[in-house]
């Protein structure tokens, strides 16, 4: 699934290319889920900003279609949100193909390119909502602070741990204590931190050193384009590089770049974690 890293590489192309761009036409696939997208025509970009995983589309205009009931509705200040899932791609298009099997939404834009979300496994979703009116998103609502965000400190996690009896890495997961971080960078942060995942209490100190290690996992993520496994591509079909960089992730059975030991795997909490016995002892 793509994470922070990933889904900010994406909103920084398409920020510059959408911003001011009109949508006079839209359409999606039947699912409740992709539906959302319609409600958007006759909108104008005015800014594409990210919480967590989620992209955020600030969108501005005085009427769009009511496609329930063939009326207008007043759309300014509305914001069109979407969740990539496992496997959506965006991207800004001149000639899209409108029979893909995989084209969940497009919005043709007033220039005549087309935006358009793809999403092979159709765990992505779009959202239609008032400005800043994310109460009925509930995962969107509940994120906690960005990670970059000077909130997130060593205080607030070694809090949020205290009120959990999770494992810190399911905590981590959770995107209550800290939004954005998904599996890939949850592993590089507990081993640049010499944490192990599977434990579930966290001392001040320690949590200084997972705040550390979570914000330098990150910026390696943004730093090489995103972190590309199977299917993550940007929003230009280009793969992220940060996968040739990674510490902990995947490397099971290799030995720990720190201190040689053969790494191992488990799985916690349904997820695939990976770690050092040595250097992440519990």
């Amino acid at each position: 699934m793509p994470e922070l890293p990933e889904v900010e590489t994406i909103r920084v192309q398409l920020r510059p290319r959408l911003l001011d761009s009109s949508i006079v036409e839209a359409g999606s696939h039947w699912s409740a889920k992709f539906t959302p997208a319609m409600e958007a025509v006759g909108s104008e970009f005015i800014d594409v900003r990210r919480r967590g995983k989620y992209l955020i589309f600030e969108v501005d205009s005085g009427s769009s279609p009511d496609t329930s009931s063939g009326n207008t509705n007043n759309s300014s200040g509305h914001d069109l949100i979407i969740h990539l899932g496992m496997t959506g791609r965006l991207a800004v298009v001149g000639d899209a193909d409108f029979d893909h099997p995989h084209l969940r939404a497009w919005w043709r834009l007033a220039d005549g390119d087309t935006f358009t979300f793809h999403d092979a496994r159709r765990f992505g979703r779009i959202h239609w909502v008032p400005r800043g009116d994310y109460a009925g998103i509930a995962t969107l609502a509940a994120l906690g602070p960005e990670p970059f965000d000077g909130e997130f400190t060593a205080q607030h996690l070694h809090e949020a741990a205290k009120r959990s009896t999770r494992h810190l890495k399911t905590q981590i997961l959770s995107q209550r204590p800290v939004a954005g971080v998904g599996n890939i960078y949850a592993d590089e942060a507990f081993w640049l931190a010499r944490i192990n995942p599977a434990a579930r209490h966290l001392s001040k100190e320690r949590a200084a050193r997972l705040v550390d290690g979570i914000r330098v996992a990150l910026r390696s993520g943004l730093d090489n384009g995103g972190t590309t496994l199977r299917d993550y591509v940007d929003s230009r079909g280009q793969t992220g590089e940060n996968q040739h960089r990674l510490y902990c992730y995947g490397r099971s059975g290799e030995p720990c770049e720190r201190c040689g030991t053969i790494m191992r795997r488990r799985e916690l909490d349904g997820r695939g974690t990976t770690w050092c016995p040595v250097c992440q002892a519990r």
